[in-house]
C-alpha cells in the first residue's frame, strides 16, 4: 500500500510540475533541492509514473555512493509498500536486486558508466535522474558528457535531470542546454529549514593540519569532547561529521559512556546499521558520519550537528602511480550542508571545531574531482568511447593538459592504449573491470602467472584499504581476510569473486590454493609481464619478516611480500614496471 501521507509531506512535491513541464519542452533540466525534501525519493516515482498518475517510464537514477543508491532504493520501495526489487530496485558494484517488473532502478555512477561503454543508446531507459551532481565526483562528469553524447547523436528523446543540493546551477544548466538559448531550465524546489545556531569550538591547543590520510590524534580527542559537550549541553541526536572510517572508529572507541547509542555510518557499514541510522528512534543516538551524510542521507531526529571540519579527496600518488584519498579542510560549502542538517526538523546547533577567523580561508567549494584526481581511468574510459583526448566530451571542467598527458603515458605503458590512443583488445577488457588501469594490468596478467582466483583475491586487496589490524605484510594480509568474518572481510571475498569473474573464471568460484611457505614452487607459466619489486626499501618489517630480505609491493605503500612471492615461486604483484 502506497504511503500517501509521506509522499505528501515532502516539500519537492510542488516543483514537480514544473519539472515535468521542463523536460516535455527541453528534454534536459537542473532540479535544485536541498537534502531531505525529496529530490532523489519522490522524484523518481513521480517520473516513472509509479504514483501521481502520469506516463510509465524506465527511469535510472545515479548516485556517487553505493551506501546511498541501497538507502535510496529501500527508502522508495518503504513509500510504494513494496519489496525492493519489485517497482524499485537498485544496482551497485557486485550486488544486484532488480526484479522483472522494477521501473526505477537506482546505481551507482560507476555502474551507469560501465554500462554505457556497453550499450551507448541505453536501450530501455527513457529517463536519467544524475543525483548529488553538485558534488562533482569524476564518475558523474564523465557520465554526463557521455549522456550528453547520447542525447545528441543516438537518443534525443532520452530525459536527463542534474540534481543538485545547492542553487548553484548555472553551469549545469548551460551545460545540459547546449544549442538552448538560457540553458537548460532550473527549477528550484524550496526546503523546509529552521535556524541553525553556530559554536565555535577550536582545540585548546593548536593541532597538526592533516596529512595524507593522517589526522593528529588529539584533533579526533577534541572532537569527541566537543561531542560529549553537545549531549549535555542540547537535546536531540547529535550527528558528528568525520573524514573516514579510521577517524569514526576511533572516535567512538572515545565515546565510552555516554548516554546514548553510538552508530557508525559510512560506505563499509554493514546494512543494518544504516538502516538503524535512518530510522527514527525513541531513544538518543550519536550518529558518526562520512560526508556521505550531508546530502546523499538524511537522518532522521538529529538535532545537533558536530563538524569536524575534514574532508577526503582524491588525489594521485606519485609514489604509487595511483589515486589516492587525502585529508582536506572542508570547504565553506561543505559546512553550510552539514550544518543545515541540524535545521531540517526543528531548531538546531552546529559545533564547529575550528575558529571563526579559520573559516573565512577555506575554500568556497570543494575542488572537482577532474582537477585534482588521478586521470588515468577517465583517460581510458574516454579512448573506449571514442575520445581519447576528452577534447569532444562537453564537461564542466576541462582536463588539464598535463594530467591527461600523464594519463595517457600510463595507458601506453600498461598497453591500454596504442601510439594513437585508440584502446587495444587489451585495454578494453581493462576498462570492464572497473579498476584503475594499473591494478586491471596487474588482474590480466597475474591470471596468467597465479590463477585467475589467486590474482583476483591480490588485487581486491591493494584496491580497498584494509583496517589497520591487517598489519603491512600482504601475505599475512591475505591470510586474515580468507579466515576472518569481520565486515572487510565480507566485502573482500565479494570483490575478488566479482573481479574473478570479470577476468575470466565465469563462477568466480575456481579453488584457491593455500598460500605457500616462502620456498616452496607452484606449478603453471610464469608471466614474464609481471615483475619483482625492488629489493629492501625503508618500509617498515614485520617481526615474522625480520631477518628476511622483503620485496616491496608497490601498490600498497609499506605493504612487503616474502621473498618467494606469494605463491612461493617469485611471482609477484609489483606495479613499478608498469
Amino acid at each position: 500500500m502506497i504511503r500517501q501521507a509521506a509522499l505528501d509531506s515532502l516539500p519537492v512535491r510542488e516543483a514537480v510540475p514544473a519539472l515535468v513541464s521542463a523536460l516535455d519542452a527541453h528534454g534536459t533540466a537542473v532540479l535544485c533541492a536541498p537534502p531531505g525534501t525529496g529530490k532523489t525519493t519522490l522524484v523518481p516515482l513521480l517520473l516513472a509514473g509509479l504514483v501521481g498518475g502520469g506516463p510509465r517510464r524506465r527511469v535510472v537514477v545515479a548516485e556517487p555512493r553505493r551506501i546511498a543508491a541501497r538507502a535510496a532504493a529501500r527508502r522508495m520501495a518503504w513509500l510504494l509498500g513494496e519489496a525492493v526489487g519489485d517497482s524499485v530496485g537498485f544496482t551497485v558494484r557486485g550486488e544486484r536486486v532488480v526484479g522483472a517488473g522494477a521501473v526505477v532502478e537506482v546505481v551507482t555512477t560507476g555502474v551507469l558508466l560501465q554500462r554505457l561503454q556497453r550499450d551507448q543508446e541505453l536501450s530501455g531507459v527513457d529517463l536519467v535522474v544524475l543525483d548529488e551532481c553538485h558534488e562533482r565526483h569524476l564518475d558523474a562528469d564523465t557520465v554526463a558528457a557521455f549522456l550528453l553524447d547520447v542525447r545528441e547523436t543516438l537518443r534525443p528523446e532520452l530525459g536527463l535531470v542534474a540534481a543538485s543540493a545547492t542553487t548553484d546551477a548555472a553551469g549545469w544548466s548551460h551545460l545540459l542546454g547546449q544549442g538552448s538559448p538560457g540553458g537548460a531550465p532550473v527549477v528550484e524546489a524550496a526546503g523546509v529549514s529552521h535556524p541553525v545556531e553556530t559554536v565555535w569550538a577550536p582545540p585548546a591547543r593548536p593541532v597538526r593540519p592533516p596529512h595524507g590520510m593522517r589526522v593528529d590524534p588529539a584533533q579526533l580527542t577534541h572532537v569527541a569532547a566537543v561531542v560529549r559537550r553537545a549531549l549535555a549541553e542540547r537535546s536531540g541526536d547529535v550527528l558528528c561529521f568525520l573524514p573516514g572510517v579510521g577517524e569514526i572508529a576511533r572516535v567512538a572507541g572515545q565515546l565510552g559512556g555516554v548516554d546514548a547509542e553510538v552508530l557508525q555510518v559510512h560506505g563499509r557499514a554493514p546494512a543494518a546499521v544504516q538502516d538503524a541510522a535512518l530510522t527514527p528512534a525513541a531513544h538518543r543516538r550519536v550518529i558518526l558520519a562520512t560526508a556521505v551524510a550531508e546530502s546523499s542521507l538524511t537522518v532522521p531526529g538529529v538535532r545537533v550537528v558536530v563538524d569536524s571540519g575534514l574532508a577526503r579527496e582524491p588525489r594521485v600518488d606519485h609514489a604509487r602511480g595511483l589515486g589516492a584519498l587525502a585529508t582536506v579542510r572542508a570547504s565553506r560549502a561543505a559546512g553550510r550542508q552539514r550544518a543545515g542538517r541540524a535545521g531540517r526538523e526543528a531548531p538546531g546547533a552546529v559545533y564547529r571545531c575550528w575558529t571563526e577567523a579559520e573559516d573565512a580561508r577555506l575554500p568556497a567549494f570543494p575542488s572537482p574531482e577532474i582537477r585534482i584526481a588521478d586521470l588515468a581511468q577517465f583517460a581510458l574510459q574516454a579512448a573506449c568511447w571514442g575520445d581519447p583526448d576528452a577534447s569532444g566530451l562537453a564537461l564542466l571542467d576541462p582536463p588539464a593538459a598535463g594530467a591527461m598527458a600523464a594519463a595517457r603515458e600510463v595507458l601506453r605503458a600498461v598497453a591500454a592504449v596504442d601510439d594513437a590512443g585508440r584502446p587495444t583488445r587489451r585495454g578494453l577488457r581493462m576498462a570492464r573491470l572497473g579498476l584503475h588501469p594499473r591494478l586491471a594490468r596487474a588482474l590480466l596478467d597475474g591470471s596468467a602467472a597465479l590463477g585467475t582466483r589467486r590474482a583476483a583475491e591480490v588485487v581486491a586487496l591493494l584496491s580497498e584499504e584494509p583496517p589497520r589490524e591487517y598489519g603491512d605484510d600482504l601475505a599475512a594480509a591475505w591470510r586474515r581476510a580468507l579466515r576472518g568474518g569481520d565486515p572487510y572481510a565480507s566485502r573482500w571475498r565479494a570483490e575478488a569473486r566479482r573481479l574473478a569473474r570479470a577476468a575470466g573464471d565465469p563462477a568466480g568460484l575456481s579453488p584457491t590454493p593455500p598460500l605457500p611457505e616462502t620456498g616452496s614452487r607452484a606449478p603453471g607459466p610464469r608471466s614474464r609481464r609481471l615483475r619483482p619489486g625492488p629489493r629492501g626499501g625503508s618500509a617498515p618489517v614485520p617481526p615474522r619478516l625480520k631477518r628476511r630480505r622483503g620485496w616491496i609491493c608497490r601498490a600498497r605503500r609499506g605493504w612487503r611480500c616474502p621473498p618467494g612471492g606469494l605463491d612461493g615461486a617469485g611471482r609477484h604483484f609489483s606495479l613499478a614496471g608498469v
